[in-house]
């Protein structure tokens, strides 16, 4: 799970902000962000960001390149805990009301809560069977049949059972660069999580491999909680039902994805949408 972060660059000239969203009772949230600020040693990443993500749906975080919208991904399953000199200045991120920066907490049980989809596709150095198996095998599960219950249904999950089910032992590099991001996907959905993070996940892909990794959001979206970074503001607009859009550092707005994108509330919002700048 280890990756190296794209470092913003240092954000200065601070910009003016919305509300982002009205304040969210407990049921209609499954994570909140408070007044977190992030810095990676004096770099100043993150600012005052607060935010209330809702459970069963596609959140989508956009923005120029180095606003911090990765930064914030990582935040919520801990990834940037790998980076030397990472640490939140001040607030606090919980999800289903845990705080996920509390002492003693579990990271590796946070992290199978949190799945994560990179921007590249990486599967394990492994056979398809044994990608999804990874996690499941980590976790103490051992027994066989449950096993290949769980491939099987990740696999499905994935919309790529009817693909491979005759090559499960094939190692996963033998892929498309599109099977193999629905793998990773497959290979997160199998520990059960309840939040899936994607990055960037369809960048590296072709239109036929985006339309469907699309396809398969659109789909998950009624299980999970998706939270997904995206440049392509079409993507944003296809998958995600709702956005919030991020500058230098901070969030500028939250809402209703066809808000967003039909009748914004910032001018900076409306700037980046319509191309401006970004």
């Amino acid at each position: 799970m280890v990756s190296l972060i794209e470092m913003p660059q240092t954000v200065s000239n601070p910009v003016n902000r919305t509300v982002p969203a009205p304040e969210a009772t407990a049921a209609e949230t499954m994570i909140e962000i408070s007044d977190l600020d992030f810095a990676y040693g004096t770099n100043h990443v993150l600012h005052d960001v607060s935010l209330h993500i809702p459970p069963r749906a596609v959140t989508a975080f956009i923005g120029p390149s180095g606003c911090g919208k990765t930064t914030l991904l990582r935040c919520l399953n801990r990834m940037n805990d790998l980076v030397d000199g990472a640490q939140i200045k001040r607030g606090f991120i919980r999800i289903m009301g845990t705080d996920i920066n509390a002492p003693g907490l579990d990271v590796v049980d946070l992290r199978r809560r949190v799945g994560m989809v990179f921007q590249k596709s990486n599967p394990f150095p492994k056979s398809i069977y044994d990608n999804i198996a990874y996690g499941l095998r980590i976790a103490g599960i051992t027994k066989r049949s449950r096993i290949d219950e769980a491939v099987e249904k990740s696999l499905r999950a994935a919309a790529l059972w009817d693909e491979v089910k005759d090559r499960l032992h094939v190692s996963g590099y033998g892929l498309s660069g599109g099977q193999q991001q629905r793998l990773c996907i497959a290979r997160a959905l199998a520990v059960e999580p309840e939040i899936i993070l994607m990055d960037e996940p369809c960048s590296a892909l072709d239109p036929i491999a985006t339309a469907k990794v699309e396809g398969l959001i659109h789909e998950l979206r009624t299980k999970y909680t998706i939270v997904i970074v995206t440049h392509n503001m079409q993507q944003a607009g296809r998958v995600s039902d709702h956005t919030a859009f991020f500058y230098l550092g901070r969030l500028i707005e939250f809402a209703d994805t066809r808000k967003i994108f039909s009748n914004p509330a910032q001018k900076q919002t409306e700037d980046y949408i319509t191309g401006r700048f970004g």
